[in-house]
């Protein structure tokens, strides 16, 4: 604690020396001996002295050094601890990697140890409401499936379609996951934690988990000892080269090794929510040290000095200057012209801001961005009131990162697909590898070819309405003149079709594993 004592602001230490000139002024003015001694001769000055009463040892001038002195070192911003700053998150990160390696298929445990990593990853994220969460899915490659979000029905839909058949690359590569994995929670403040779901981890990545990082790592083994056959996508069974069915076990004995040669805290799935607890702990317990060895912020503790500060200026009320002075200042206040308007006592002391952000806890989001002036926190306010188009003009005064993504956030919510994509890119240009903007750029893309699509089936089918019609007859004679109504309503229906989630992550698999291929 002593070397790491400090003062925040230490050129208010320089105001120590006004305590010191007024003591020094205070003493000279009560020496009335020396004030005379130019003036009147040594031996008539003492018979021309008089003593007066023995007043109170403790003098006036000598309160009020002490107050300045203390008040000076008040504002100087003594400090020796850090502090998590006001309205930051409270909730670590969360990057689940599942491993989608085809062991994970075996129906060791009901359905299967995949399903079941999936009931586990819905547990965990609905017991973080509001905390942010990324998933990632490895096999012999890794890959983003969502960055983080909030979003837990997001989460839940992609991860409900997470399958071992949509990897590009057979085997399991988790060196890789974790670097996929850590790349994800790049530019966060918060200590994250990076949990895998697995049935075993190759030695050979013993040594990526080995590296030093601010994120903790656990490993949940899914699966059981014993083992079970490994389904394959036809409804078979993985067979070896002797047509023998395969029996996978959870490697318990690897994941021990891990733990004792990484440190990596390693844990095997339950029937209940123990294995879940387990890892909200975990994942409450790193954030927690993480904040307490570095924190945000030097915590000011010369607030802490107001309390003697107090006491000294309490001995001046015996005189009633204080209360004077304090009665005619709060008068002056009330009568000072200005604007009438209704207020409480807790405004007179809150900046704009604070006043937006309490009203923005409390959801009144239309209040808090009428009080906000920050920018960022007005858009945000707009934003969460559903004002999107006044929430973009907000964001457009602030010239980061940050305001580029939540500018294209909202222009994708007014339709501009074009621009919202111009305005990731510009965020992407300030902050290279930003996983948020990168997806949310990709998903305005796709609007914007969508939308094209769509204009050009309009074009290509205009529906204007005949200028005649006019019956043959000949519809009775075979089966040329029938109209096929099946095939019609297939054909809509295949223009219609929407490709889900599992069909878009294994393209999107596929491309990302043929561009990092020499």
């Amino acid at each position: 604690m002593i070397e790491a004592f400090h003062f925040l602001r230490p050129w208010w230490l320089l105001a120590l020396a006004l305590p010191a000139i007024i003591i020094w002024m205070a003493g000279r003015s009560s020496d009335v001996r020396s004030q005379w001694k130019g003036l009147i001769e040594p031996h008539l000055l003492d018979s021309l002295m008089v003593e007066g009463a023995q007043r109170s040892r403790i003098r006036p001038s000598w309160l009020l050094a002490a107050a300045l002195a203390l008040a000076s070192l008040a504002a100087a911003g003594p400090a020796w601890q850090r502090e998590t700053p006001p309205f930051v998150e409270d909730t670590a990160p969360l990057v689940i990697a599942v491993d989608l390696s085809p062991t994970m298929d075996a129906i060791d445990v009901t359905p299967s140890r995949l399903e079941r990593a999936k009931l586990k990853i819905k547990d965990i994220v609905a017991g973080r409401i509001g905390a942010r969460s990324a998933v990632v899915a490895y096999a012999g490659s890794a890959h983003l499936v969502l960055p983080l979000t909030e979003d837990g029905s997001l989460i839940e839909t992609y991860t409900d379609a997470l399958a071992t058949r949509i990897m590009p690359v057979d085997g399991k590569n988790t060196a890789r996951a974790l670097e996929r994995a850590e790349a994800a929670l790049t530019g966060e403040d918060a200590a994250g934690t990076i949990l895998f779901l697995t049935d075993g981890v190759e030695q050979q990545a013993f040594d990526a988990f080995k590296r030093k990082s601010k994120h903790a790592i656990a490993v949940l083994g899914i699966g059981t000892q014993t083992g079970g056959p490994v389904k394959t996508p036809d409804g078979g069974f993985l067979t070896d080269a002797t047509g023998s069915r395969m029996f996978s076990r959870l490697d318990v004995e690897g994941l021990k090794n891990l733990h004792a040669l990484t440190g990596v805290d390693v844990a095997t799935m339950t029937d209940d929510d123990t294995d879940i607890r387990w890892v909200s702990q975990k994942i409450r317990t790193n954030f927690a040290q993480m904040r307490a060895a570095e924190g945000d912020r030097w915590r000011d503790l010369g607030w802490w000095l107001v309390i003697p500060l107090a006491i000294l200026f309490a001995f001046s009320f015996r005189k009633g200057w204080v209360v004077r002075v304090g009665t005619a200042l709060l008068i002056a206040r009330f009568l000072m012209p200005g604007e009438v308007q209704a207020t409480d006592l807790t405004g007179m002391w809150l900046t704009p801001d604070q006043k937006g952000r309490l009203a923005y806890e409390k959801g009144d989001f239309e209040a808090a961005s009428s009080h906000f002036a920050d920018p960022m926190w007005k858009g945000t306010a707009l934003y969460r009131a559903g004002k999107f188009a006044e929430a973009l003009d907000s964001f457009a005064a602030v010239d980061s990162a940050d305001s580029w993504y939540d500018q294209g956030n909202a222009l994708l919510h007014i339709g501009k697909f074009e621009e919202a994509a111009a305005a990731y890119k510009k965020a992407l240009e300030k902050r290279r590898d930003w996983p948020d903007a990168a997806f949310n750029l990709a998903v305005a893309q796709k609007l914007i070819h969508q939308k094209k699509d769509d204009e050009e089936e309009q074009q290509d089918e205009p529906n204007l309405p005949p200028d005649s019609v006019q019956f043959d007859g000949k519809g009775k004679q075979g089966k040329a003149g029938k109209m096929n109504i099946a095939e019609q309503t297939s054909e809509l229906w295949m223009k219609n079709i929407i490709v889900s989630p599992a069909d878009l992550m294994a393209r999107k698999f596929a491309i990302e594993a043929q561009q990092v291929k020499p």
